[in-house]
């Protein structure tokens, strides 16, 4: 599917996603329990796949009234009956796989094209390191991946500069090892808020985790479990898109975005990207409501190390900025869906803007550029979709964005959110 965007106006309330990264980890936590409840999940493309794999452990899952009833695998996952396709999602991947090396069996774990291309094989030592089996079918540190082995726990050493969701997995699978993991970082870690997030999960679960000088450790023998329904926060990566619309196309009104509670999300920091550009912007964190009106924007600096995601967005606000905006600490944004820097800095030229690509950074010429409509690549990736969406609001004449239906990965409907807050949008077939 392909969508036209044509320049807009933008205005009124509008309610993010619940949050992929929490969904994600809380269906696993309850996986690994005896049974849970998640409430107000993110049911999308990539977290329909980690509940493919809970199922495929010997879980199982019921949707009800919105919520997702887990009937759990009591930390010890069968080995399953077939292949486990992750389609797209590389968090379900990482975090599947450690998972697998608690099996008394081999599991194998594939995925398309993106995720087959995708770094694995830091992973794949760590679990070597502890006994485990996990071996590339190419030799390649990429899927297809088998996995096996009933690992006890132990110690591992793994680089933190490429994915924090190599901690995460073996945080999730350790907790009910035998004798825990201790994870050594052998090297600064990248996206630390994605890890505290898995903490704030674990916790709500009952397991303890913690970070320690030389990394992190999850003592062994623990169970999963909760009282109560686990309920999943709003989405503060879908978040930007509609805030990122309200500071550069909205009406006097502006855009509120609902669902906005404080958590350990590291990408609420788009709200102080927005402030240190110049836009009108609000968050009642008690209310859970941040306002923002169009502004005059100003290019700044962002490092996104810990906040990868952020990066097609700030992209985007760059371009409509004056001055530059330059995007710092990137290289690891190089290895998701695909490789965004490149992407952007394509797809963002093919619109008017002037713009600088090194292996780490990547510098916006705001005072250099000006938009207009063309025919844009969405790269399968559903934030190089989502942000060139928001550019689309802003440049003259009508901007197409192909492969607009990736949007399902993590916002479903995000066309139709847009649509209801007044921008232009015509989705059709190729």
């Amino acid at each position: 599917m392909d969508v036209d965007i044509s320049r807009s106006r933008v205005g009124g309330r509008a309610r993010a996603p619940p949050s992929k990264s929490y969904t994600h980890r809380a269906i696993l936590a309850a996986g690994y329990s005896d049974g849970a409840v998640v409430a107000d999940p993110l049911v999308s493309a990539d977290t329909r796949a980690t509940m493919r794999a809970v199922e495929a452990f010997g879980g199982r899952i019921e949707r009800s009234d919105g919520d997702l009833d887990v009937t759990g695998f009591a930390g010890r996952p069968g080995v399953p009956d077939d292949v486990i396709d992750c389609a797209n999602s590389g968090t379900t991947t990482r975090i599947v796989t450690a998972c697998a090396a608690l099996a008394d069996g081999l599991t194998v774990l594939t995925g398309d094209d993106s995720l087959r291309s995708r770094p694995q094989g830091a992973l794949l030592d760590a679990i070597a390191q502890l006994d485990g089996r996990a071996e590339s079918t190419r030799g390649n540190g990429q899927a297809p991946l088998v996995v096996g082995g009933d690992v006890g726990g132990g110690t591992v050493s793994i680089p933190g500069d490429v994915s924090s969701q190599y901690v995460t997995a073996l945080l999730m699978a350790g907790a009910v090892t035998a004798d825990g993991i201790d994870i050594d970082l052998r090297t600064e870690l990248k996206s630390a808020p994605y890890v505290d997030i898995t903490l704030e999960v674990l916790d709500a679960f009952g397991v303890e985790a913690t970070e320690t000088d030389a990394g992190y450790r999850v003592p062994g023998g623990q169970r999963y479990g909760r009282d109560g329904p686990y309920p999943v926060p709003g989405d503060f990566s879908s978040m930007s898109y509609l805030l990122a619309a309200g500071a550069v196309a909205s009406g006097d009104d502006g855009v509120v975005v609902e669902g906005a509670y404080p958590s350990a999300q590291g990408d609420s920091a788009i709200v102080d990207v927005l402030e240190r550009m110049g836009a009108d912007i609000s968050w009642d964190r008690e209310a859970g409501e941040i306002t923002v009106r169009r502004s005059d924007l100003t290019g700044v600096e962002v490092d996104v190390g810990d906040t990868p995601d952020l990066l097609p967005t700030v992209a985007v606000l760059g371009a409509v900025a004056d001055g530059e905006t330059r995007v710092i600490n990137c290289e690891h944004v190089r290895y998701k869906e695909t490789d965004r820097v490149r992407a952007m800095a394509t797809e963002l030229e093919t619109l008017g803007a002037a713009v600088t690509e090194e292996a780490d950074a990547l510098t916006i010429h705001g005072g250099e550029s000006d938009l207009r409509g063309a025919a844009v690549a969405g790269h399968d990736d559903h934030r190089i979709v989502m942000s060139l969406a928001v550019a689309g609001l802003v440049a003259g004449g009508t901007t197409t964005v192909e492969g607009a239906d990736h949007v399902d990965v993590s916002f479903p409907g995000f066309f139709d959110v847009l649509y209801d807050l007044g921008a232009e949008v015509d989705e059709h077939e190729r």
